[in-house]
């Protein structure tokens, strides 16, 4: 990318030196720790596809380090949320280099409505805040198609869960709604040196690309009864984990075995489940 606004971006002072400028240093209680090294941050920002078109959403931006690597990397509608308002300063040179493509919201990403923020198609680009980062997920989930894609990273332990497979100790409720929902794929591993402050914990970064539908019919909500149920009991077998709702009843409406775990069924296998127990509650 050889535009003018990338070049002025790549030419402004280290971000360490940004960050000892405006005196912004990392709250624990905000769950932020810093990415400053600009390879991984554009790596990151070319994961997340194209960004000339659209919207670009970066949630936690703090200091800019992705910030500066998504500008770099073409992004031409840049929408930062941020609740810190000591970033604003540490930002204000990196608002005046993108000279109209990064807009700073100051806000708590939790209460703002991101599904219609900015113009179609959306993505969001993000080094979460750990601490409220399944929450933010799963509330941009309840409209998925409202956005291209999501390039998030999470804890690894989180990442796991997002991408493991049946039978995996890491397969739960979150994995079988957020890959009902999307495609999914692992895009790197960071080890803790890689963040200022360092966390206690390796992160990952994964792709998710909504499904314009599900992947198997199914109301949500029931399926997400079915799924806490049953993984709220994970090491009891079925028939006993999903007593409240039906037990041996519902199971063999739905074709399953009533001594299997909640780790080994399919997410189709979770779907004939909800929707036997939709047909049920439908003829009462």
């Amino acid at each position: 990318m050889t535009d003018a606004v990338a070049t002025r971006v790549a030419a402004l002072p280290p971000l360490r030196e940004a960050i000892a400028a405006a005196g912004f240093s990392a709250k624990k209680s905000l769950g932020q720790n810093f990415l400053l090294d600009i390879n991984l941050t554009r790596r990151i920002a070319r994961a997340a596809g194209p960004l000339d078109r659209g919207t670009t959403i970066e949630v936690g931006p703090g200091p800019g380090g992705l910030t500066r690597a998504l500008l770099i990397e073409g992004a031409t509608e840049l929408v930062a949320i941020e609740r810190d308002a000591r970033a604003a300063a540490a930002l204000a040179p990196l608002v005046e280099a993108a000279a109209g493509r990064l807009r700073l919201v100051e806000a708590d990403a939790l209460e703002v409505g991101i599904a219609s923020l900015g113009e179609a198609p959306r993505r969001v680009v993000a080094n979460l805040p750990y601490n409220v980062a399944t929450r933010l997920l799963l509330g941009w989930l309840e409209t998925p198609t409202a956005f291209e894609s999501l390039t998030l990273m999470f804890q690894k332990e989180v990442a796991d869960r997002l991408l493991a497979a049946p039978g995996d100790d890491a397969y739960g409720r979150l994995t079988v709604l957020v890959q009902w929902l999307c495609t999914a794929r692992r895009v790197t591993e960071l080890p803790p040196s890689a963040f200022t402050p360092p966390p206690k914990v390796w992160s990952a970064v994964v792709r998710l690309e909504p499904r314009p539908e599900p992947s198997h019919p199914a109301d949500r909500r029931t399926l997400e009864r079915i799924t806490e149920a049953a993984f709220g009991q994970r090491r009891k077998m079925l028939r006993q984990s999903l007593k409240g709702l039906g037990g041996d009843a519902l199971l063999a409406a739905a074709g399953i075995e009533p001594t299997v775990r909640p780790e080994r069924l399919t997410i189709a296998e979770f779907c004939r489940l909800a929707n036997a127990l939709s047909d049920r509650e439908t003829r009462r």
